[in-house]
């Protein structure tokens, strides 16, 4: 008999180094989950991605067991690395923070594809540039 799903958790936490310490230790706590458990489980999963920030989204069971599926880090935190930036640009439209080039965009789409909602590579490269847009990162050919 399958388990019964109690809830789903979404989180974002730095790859490999993972701590019980807030939002992760909270969100689980209220959930019953083994913070300890799910720490040192996150930490040697994402361990070649260290210090990237990931998406995770952890299924909780009635029986307090736990699973969980990594995403691909989001595109903003992708671009920021190849452009490297701090932050997005608070405006946009005005003032550039950095450059990226289309391979680098092209690259982001690969890594992004299958958390995007996109049928083909060209339109998530399409997507990634829209939110390099919107951070005042500029695109060059």
């Amino acid at each position: 008999m399958a388990k019964e799903i109690t809830t789903q958790i979404k989180l974002q936490a730095p790859g490999g180094q993972a701590t019980p310490a807030p939002p992760i230790g909270p969100a689980l706590g209220q959930h019953g989950v083994n913070i300890g458990q799910f720490v040192s489980q996150f930490n040697e999963r994402t361990r070649e991605m260290n210090g990237t920030i990931v998406p995770v989204v952890i299924t909780v069971y009635s029986d307090r067991s736990f699973s969980f599926e990594v995403k691909s880090p989001p595109a903003a935190v992708l671009l920021k690395q190849a452009a490297e930036v701090a932050k997005g640009s608070g405006t946009p439209n005005k003032e550039k923070v950095g450059k990226v080039t289309a391979a680098q965009v092209r690259r982001i789409a690969e890594t992004k594809a299958k958390d995007l909602n996109a049928y083909d590579l060209d339109k998530a490269e399409k997507i990634i540039r829209g939110t390099a847009r919107s951070m005042g990162i500029e695109v060059v050919d």
